[in-house]
């Protein structure tokens, strides 16, 4: 047998008393892909950033190709061979693919770029490959999928053998996800080793030869595909038998959001939202699908009071309303953001104060213009225990939270929203995004369980298999233009995904 093309041995790495790594160690074979599974916090992510340089490893080494790889360096870890294609691009929009490809490529002190002998390397490389794309486009004008074959281009003009994909299929459609995955087929048979790091259990078993397992730091199982099923890999990742909702069937009631005709411009006159009907009844779960890019964000920041309508009717429970957030959060609107980092939670403040950020101005948190501290930290304990918040006190800040417990506090925040009384309207954008499949089951269950309440939800997700498990009827968003909102069961997943493409003969709205 060939000896393998990567080591890691005993890497163990903390951060304070947190112990991300525990004395992991796996191999990997060349030609080989290595699935790797774990929980929000489990230490996948600070793993592949040791190996890629850019954490140090407390304890441990790494060989790659039989030589020691040195410790918190990227370039050497180029150098050995090594590519990583992170799960959200690092391209530059405003340039060409040529150029994104030679970024970090040639010396300063070069007196010019070599380009006509980089675009035959780039286009031997893409044609041996099967990544399909032109070196003189502009990046900005390239599909999603187009985009990650630029990034794996990259890795493989600069000599990876060994390439990391974070979370590849994340924003991928159907059909871009198929094309990815024999574009992994050809990789392999060409001698690189893959690791494929995702949530999704279909796909890990679909593409993987061994699955590597981590909870809580530790490596707990590595099995080889033909050995295992998902059921028992998903019971390894969260260490219990996960059970995942089901829908069931409710009967709608009154529309809660009504939306018709809806334009929307940015700034530069650039149309975000394009003659958009919808309407979001009591007791249902609607959801939007699409790549995204195409008006799902800004139809978020309308439904959200921070984008306003150019054009249309919108009304909430009957009434129009401005944009201003405030007068959403008062008309019991939830929202649960795209982006729980930068936009759902104040990561340097502790996690009391994020619990009751959206609802600080009631007289149930401020009084006389002051923050009622004992009632504020009562409500947030409350709270985290409610939604089984884990990992910081209410005191810790709230970037120490994984991802998985983070969602939950903006989830818990969000369905507290109108105080005793449960929310009228909950706007869920992509709200699973990286989270474990059993944090997946807990959201699925919080929204359903807000739907048979009363609750009108929108759903805005990129995951065809979650808008399958809970919604009840489907749109697709292409180009600022919403589809047909057809019955969940009325749909494919082919029709879905040619509709996120506007591929002509996808269902349109009527």
């Amino acid at each position: 047998m060939e000896p393998p093309v990567l080591t890691l041995s005993g890497i163990t790495k903390r951060f304070g008393a947190l112990v991300a790594n525990d004395a992991v160690s796996l191999d990997l074979a060349r030609g080989e892909v290595l699935g790797l599974l774990g929980e929000n916090g489990a230490g996948k992510s600070t793993l592949v950033s040791i190996l890629f340089g850019h954490y140090v490893a407390d304890e441990g080494s790494i060989t790659a190709f039989g030589v020691p790889l040195p410790s918190g360096n990227p370039a050497a870890a180029l150098a050995a061979g090594i590519g990583m294609v992170h799960q959200h691009f690092m391209l530059a929009d405003n340039l060409e693919v040529l150029d994104n490809i030679l970024i970090g490529t040639e010396p300063l002190w070069q007196p010019f770029s070599r380009r006509r002998e980089a675009r035959a390397k780039v286009k031997d490389t893409a044609r041996r490959f099967g990544l399909a794309v032109d070196p003189d486009a502009r990046v900005g004008e390239l599909s999603v999928g187009e985009r990650q074959r630029v990034e794996i281009l990259k890795a493989l003009y600069r000599g990876a053998r060994i390439l990391i994909l974070d979370e590849p299929t994340a924003v991928l459609t159907p059909q871009e996800s198929r094309d990815l995955f024999a574009t992994l087929r050809q990789l392999v048979v060409e001698g690189l080793a893959i690791i494929f790091i995702s949530h999704k259990l279909d796909e890990v078993l679909a593409v993987s030869d061994r699955i590597a397992v981590l909870r809580a730091g530790r490596l707990v199982a590595v099995r080889a595909v033909g050995k295992t099923r998902k059921a028992e890999l998903a019971e390894l990742t969260v260490g219990r038998k996960v059970e995942m909702p089901v829908r069931e069937r409710r009967v709608p009631g009154h529309a809660v959001v009504t939306m018709r005709g809806i334009g929307a411009h940015d700034a530069r006159g650039h149309r975000l939202l394009d003659g958009i009907d919808l309407d979001v009844s009591a007791g249902e779960i609607v959801a939007v699908a699409g790549v995204a890019g195409n008006g799902q964000q800004a139809l978020a920041n309308l439904l959200s009071g921070t984008l306003a309508a150019d054009e249309g009717l919108l009304r909430v429970g009957g009434h129009p309303l401005p944009a201003d957030p405030r007068a959403w959060i008062a008309a019991r609107v939830a929202r649960i953001p795209e982006d729980r980092h930068a936009v759902g939670v104040v990561g340097d403040l502790p996690v009391w104060e994020n619990a009751i950020s959206e609802r600080l101005r009631t007289p149930a948190f401020t009084r006389f213009g002051f923050v009622r501290r004992a009632a504020s930290r009562a409500h947030a304990a409350a709270l985290v225990r409610r939604f089984d918040v884990r990992g910081a006190g209410i005191d810790a800040p709230t970037r120490a939270l994984s991802g998985g417990n983070m969602q939950k506090l903006i989830l818990g925040r969000a369905l507290s929203v109108g105080g005793d009384a449960a929310p009228a309207f909950i706007l869920a954008s992509q709200p699973t995004w990286g989270l474990d499949i059993g944090a997946v089951a807990y959201v699925h269950q919080c929204l359903l369980d807000a739907a048979t309440a009363g609750a009108a939800v929108l759903l805005i997700s990129e995951d065809l298999d979650e808008i399958f498990a809970i919604a009840d009827r489907v749109g697709v968003m292409c180009h600022g233009r919403l589809s047909a909102v057809r019955p969940a069961e009325s749909w494919t997943q082919a029709e879905i995904g040619l509709a996120m493409t506007g591929t002509e003969g996808a269902p349109h709205a009527a």
